[in-house]
Formats: structure tokens, C-alpha cells, sequence
């Protein structure tokens, strides 16, 4: 066990709303490309689900193999295992020099929700006079589903698909943890690298906000109602921002400690520096504190200071209350650090939210360069940060990467240069 072990990254892949590849998704962000739409069959709508940000211009058979496993994963877990193969290919991991059994898989998942569609068949066999019969359900509905239906939606199957996909047979988990899902799943990765127990580990996070049963048992509660300007609808740390958007995606990375990396000749495209991980109530009156002490304690585990800070990659969703505690705690530890929040880009992508950010940082940090805040026009003037609203370059090398959930768990990571 080595605690002190150091862990690099040495491969990404992402499927988002603004680009499939980090090289689309890069171009995207400082192209100031956004990702929100009218969805199809929603123009007509008016509620908050009439928008959304949807993967575009994705075709899994070109990164998932074997082909028919596709009809055992719904989109989530494709747009997984999709942005896992990019990982692991720009990696270039010689899976024949590295024993299987030390390379794991973790990812950031969440509840996938079927399309209603799939299961009408089933129902309308158990409707008897306008009612449904729950008697027939088990002798006669059941008959109408796949068998292997349900292991479309398994949260774990994206870990499990990955893992057979490249023959990984050491540690795998899934966090099932919100927004920050993807976030405390490379937390774990790494610290199977420094436990010992791995050499290289594929990490990332995948979710969608997209289909209807997902939206009606989550509400509506927080989202924008600005409808009617799609591309302007979620505004992080923005004056007039009053919600969020739906989205979905896939981020995924290969980290492994820096020895391994050197030992192999591969060149890291970062360092993870720091990280740390708690909880709080977000209704608690701390909840401020407990996201700056998340801000103080990874800058501790990475022994940096916030002089080290060259760019903090907020978690900014547009949501009123949840973007002004970010920029207290950002304000109370970072002061005028430049701020950057790329769901303007592409909204909240669920569980792949945090892990595609962190992709956006580490090409932050490979570039030299800060693309720009989408939608924050004017800044909230209770929210004393400096929102990167153009493209500029950056001095430091350290990016934070801050992210919490709806539900109370709160994450930060520093990557870094290598």
C-alpha cells in the first residue's frame, strides 16, 4: 500500500450533447457551442420537458463490440461504453504486458429508466374492459418482455460491459450518487491505485434526463421554464437564471499510477493532484461551508494552496440557490480566481455531469487555454466570482473541479499538469 501513490491520467473519451470525442467537445466549448434543444415531439409542449440537451450524431456500433450486446443496453450505457473505448484506445494499454486481474473498472451511474413503449405490449394483454388485471399480469404480460430486458437498465451494467469489453477483471463498483456519481467513481479508482490492489483502472460516469417516466418521477421542480429560448436556457451564476436543463452523456478516463505510466513510455495528459469527498444537507444553512471545506481539504490532500489555482471548474447549474452557496465557497477560498461552468454548454448531463466537466478541465489544462461561460451575461451580483465569460489563456497549471448533488453529496478534485 502506497498512499502517497501518484495518479495520472493517460486516456478520455466522452460522448456529449456538444461533441462524441474529446476533439468535437473541445472545439465545442470554445466555439461556444450549445447543446440545448426543443425535443422532438415536445415543440408543442409547455412545460420545462420540452427542452432538453440530446446526444446527437451517435452511432454505438462504431465503438461497442460485440454488436449485439447493444440490444441489452439502453442509450446511457452505450454512450458508456462508447466513451470507455475512446479512453482506453487513446491510453494505447497493452493489455498483453498487464495481468487482467490488475485492471479495474468503476463508474458513476445512476436509475435508467425505460421507454414506456417497450412495455405496452405487455400491459395491453392485461387490460380486461378499459382495466388493468394484475391476475394476468405474471401469466400472460410477462410473456410479452424480453427476456433479458431488465439488464438494460441495471445501473451496474455499465461497469459490467466495460469490464468484458477489454477483459478487466480486477475491482468493480458503481456509485449511484447523483450529479457528482462520475466524480466520487474516479475518487474510488484512484484509490485502488494507491491501495494497491490496481495498476490502471477505467473510470467515468453516464446518465440521462431523457426519457418521459425518468422526467415525471423526478419533476419538474427544478428546471428553467425559459422554454422558449432553448439556447439560452440554462445560465450559470447568471442574474436572471432560474433553473436547469436536462441532459445526457458519457465521460470516461484511464488513470494509473505515474509508475506504471513511465514504466509502459505513456505520456500523461494530467496529473490528479488532490481529492476529497463529504456531505451535507443542501437545505442546512452549512451546506456553504461544507462546500468550501470540500474546496480547503482537497486543496490539503494535494498540498497546494489556492495560489496554486489557476481556474476553478464550477458546478454551476443555473439553479438560483445552488449556484449562490457555490460562489460563496469559491469566493471564501479562491477570491478572484477565474470561474468557469460548461453547463451552459450542454446542462446537466445526471451522472456523467461532473466526470465530462473534469474532461473539460484536463483539456484546459493540456491547452493552455479557458474556454468560455455560456449564458452569464450579466453576474448575479450577490455571486462574487470571476466567470470566464471569453476565451482567455491560463498561467497556473492547477484546475479544481467542484460538484454536488441535489441530494447532500459534495466532491472536489485537482487536476494538475504533469
Amino acid at each position: 500500500m502506497n498512499s502517497r501513490r501518484e495518479i495520472v491520467i493517460t486516456g478520455m473519451g466522452v460522448v456529449s450533447p456538444i461533441g462524441v470525442g474529446t476533439e468535437n467537445f473541445w472545439q465545442s466549448l470554445l466555439d461556444r457551442t450549445n447543446g440545448v434543444r426543443d425535443r422532438e415531439g415536445f415543440e408543442q409542449v409547455e412545460s420545462p420537458f420540452r427542452i432538453a440537451a440530446r446526444v446527437r450524431d451517435f452511432d454505438a456500433k462504431q465503438y461497442v463490440k460485440p454488436r449485439k450486446a447493444l440490444k441489452i443496453m439502453c442509450e446511457p450505457i452505450q454512450y458508456a461504453c462508447a466513451a470507455a473505448a475512446m479512453a482506453f484506445e487513446q491510453a494505447q494499454i497493452d493489455k498483453t504486458t498487464i495481468s487482467p486481474d490488475r485492471i479495474g473498472t468503476i463508474f458513476g451511474t445512476e436509475s435508467f429508466f425505460a421507454n414506456p413503449r417497450e412495455v405496452s405490449d405487455a400491459f395491453q394483454h392485461c387490460l380486461v374492459d378499459g382495466k388493468f388485471d394484475y391476475d394476468r399480469w405474471g401469466e400472460i404480460g410477462m410473456k410479452e418482455i424480453q427476456p433479458l430486458w431488465m439488464l438494460k437498465y441495471l445501473p451496474n451494467m455499465a461497469a459490467s460491459h466495460i469490464a468484458i469489453s477489454i477483459d478487466a477483471r480486477g475491482p468493480s463498483n458503481s456509485i449511484c450518487q447523483g450529479e457528482v456519481s462520475g466524480l466520487l467513481a474516479l475518487i474510488e479508482a484512484a484509490d485502488l491505485i494507491q491501495r494497491g490492489v490496481a495498476d490502471v483502472v477505467l473510470t467515468g460516469g453516464t446518465g440521462s434526463q431523457m426519457e418521459l417516466s425518468a422526467m415525471l418521477t423526478r419533476g419538474c421542480q427544478n428546471l428553467t421554464r425559459r422554454i422558449h429560448d432553448p439556447e439560452h436556457a440554462c445560465r450559470p451564476f447568471d442574474r436572471d437564471r432560474d433553473g436547469t436543463v436536462n441532459g445526457e452523456g458519457a465521460g470516461a478516463l484511464v488513470i494509473e499510477s505515474a509508475e506504471h505510466a513511465s514504466a509502459r513510455g505513456a505520456s500523461p495528459l494530467a496529473r490528479l493532484a488532490g481529492w476529497s469527498r463529504s456531505f451535507q444537507s443542501p437545505g442546512d444553512r452549512q451546506f456553504p461551508l461544507a462546500i468550501q471545506q470540500s474546496f480547503e481539504s482537497t486543496l490539503d490532500h494535494a498540498k497546494m494552496t489556492p495560489a496554486d489555482i489557476g481556474l476553478v471548474n464550477a458546478n454551476a447549474s443555473g439553479s438560483v440557490r445552488g449556484d449562490l452557496v457555490e460562489a460563496i465557497a469559491i469566493e471564501q477560498v479562491f477570491g478572484d480566481t477565474p470561474v468557469v461552468a460548461h453547463k451552459g454548454n450542454f446542462a446537466n448531463l445526471g451522472a456523467a455531469t461532473s466526470i465530462v466537466e473534469l474532461i473539460g478541465a484536463v483539456l484546459a489544462v493540456q491547452h493552455g487555454e479557458v474556454p468560455p461561460t455560456l449564458n452569464c451575461d450579466f453576474v448575479d451580483p450577490e455571486c462574487h466570482v470571476n466567470v470566464v465569460t471569453s476565451k482567455s489563456s491560463m498561467e497556473q497549471t492547477g484546475i479544481i473541479k467542484s460538484s454536488f448533488s441535489s441530494s447532500g453529496q459534495i466532491s472536489s478534485v485537482i487536476v494538475q499538469r504533469d
